[in-house]
């Protein structure tokens, strides 16, 4: 008898195991018989996504993900680790390390900082309750899509970009400072680096030479793996953009998008929010590209729509969860905490977008035609807009490390208690 019942756990974890192979066979099914019953559905859906991934995705992250590899090699992210431990600590309770994942999180798009984030925990340079806290506010929509994509793109109206890219970064560096807080009680730890304010300096510099000379690959090297690495991670980036739209497709066409509209009017009408605008946001649990289209076109009023796009960016769609899950997956990083995190980002980002839209008064005000005219989406547009924002990046790792030394050097000269 106590055999079978230390037998008894592993079995019921074998029997879940079994149901959930079981379930996901079912929906490859069903999948598959949908694609060919209605192959024009499935067709339409591949191109839409293909579109999406070649036009926005793939041009916007391409040069961040080369940056990143090439950063990572080259010991940036160990310099600023060091440099940086007494300033990420205390603000979000990770390594000096997730600085170069927040500075990349925020100014490039999902799911880059997973993909960081999952380099970081491989070489050890966190923990994996740090890992989980860098992975679940680091990974933001794209600029250039926020301000570009869906401010010019789908509401024609340049000046609630601000609105909206706003709101959502807000809203997750305050989930950010509330993550600090998740699991205290962290059993692994990782080695910090003494904080004498005097010598950091110097070791960050003696980390940085330490990795460089470890590094055996020539500068050609590095460059061609890093661009290697970067487009292999945008293909399956995009694979999963263009499942998911044939995705959305399907489950449109066998009414599944408008029982989910239903189920969440049971949450969203209480709060003030049309039925019209339901299908949009219920379109965006899968795919954040598509419902913010969608949640633009609804007949409802302007704070809506735009409060609507703020829920259904701060979720960021299945996609982009299984873009993520894809990124972590040699790791031993758990992927409930982000998912978690995002319905509280969604949570978060919906209020503070309406309570910009309610402040901003009047949103249709804020447009101004010849502009919107002017920024229409052209390949040329497209390709300043990335570089800008690749220029964005490098300015903000470059104020997060100055101000770095701006604060070790306050510190040198007036010397604080440490609080551990």
């Amino acid at each position: 008898m106590n055999a079978v019942a230390g037998l008894h756990p592993n079995y019921r974890k074998s029997l879940r195991k079994d149901a959930a192979r079981l379930f996901w066979t079912a929906c490859t099914l069903a999948l598959v018989a949908g694609m060919v019953t209605s192959p024009h559905i499935a067709f339409e859906g591949a191109v839409a996504g293909l579109k999406t991934w070649w036009n926005i995705v793939f041009p916007a992250l391409l040069p961040f993900f080369i940056a990143s590899e090439m950063l990572m090699s080259l010991g940036v992210v160990h310099f600023m680790g060091v440099l940086l431990e007494p300033v990420m600590r205390p603000l979000f309770n990770v390594p000096g390390t997730g600085s170069f994942v927040v500075a990349i999180g925020y100014t490039s798009g999902c799911p880059i900082g997973s993909a960081v984030t999952a380099r970081l925990r491989s070489e050890g340079l966190c923990t994996r309750i740090e890992a989980e806290r860098l992975m679940s506010f680091t990974n933001n929509s794209s600029p250039l899509f926020m301000l570009v994509a869906v401010a010019v793109g789908m509401f024609n109206n340049p000046g609630l970009g601000v609105i909206i890219a706003g709101a959502h970064y807000l809203s997750n560096l305050t989930l950010g400072l509330a993550l600090r807080f998740y699991a205290p009680n962290d059993p692994e730890r990782i080695p910090e680096s003494p904080v004498k304010s005097k010598g950091l300096v110097n070791l960050a510099f003696r980390r940085l030479l330490e990795v460089q000379r470890q590094e055996n690959r020539t500068p050609g090297k590095i460059i061609g793996d890093a661009v290697r690495n970067a487009v292999t991670a945008l293909l399956n980036i995009g694979g999963f953009i263009i499942l998911f739209a044939v995705l959305i497709r399907m489950l449109d066409a066998a009414g599944i998008i408008d029982a989910l509209a239903a189920c969440l009017g049971v949450v969203l009408l209480p709060l003030g929010f049309s039925p019209e605008i339901l299908p949009a946001i219920g379109s965006g649990i899968f795919e954040m590209t598509i419902g913010s289209k969608l949640a633009s076109e609804a007949a409802v009023p302007l704070d809506q729509q735009v409060a609507a796009v703020g829920i259904i960016l701060a979720w960021s769609g299945l996609s982009v969860h299984a873009q993520a899950a894809s990124m972590i997956a040699g790791t031993d990083i758990r992927m409930y905490p982000f998912i978690l995190s995002r319905l509280a980002h969604a949570s978060l980002a919906g209020l503070y977008t309406y309570a910009a839209c309610r402040w901003a008064g009047p949103l249709e005000e804020l447009g101004a035609p010849a502009f919107a005219a002017a920024a229409k989406i052209h390949p040329a547009n497209l390709f300043w807009a990335n570089l800008k924002t690749f220029a964005c990046f490098a300015a903000v790792l470059a104020t997060i490390i100055l101000l770095a030394l701006i604060i070790h050097l306050a510190c040198a000269l007036i010397p604080f208690p440490r609080r551990r």
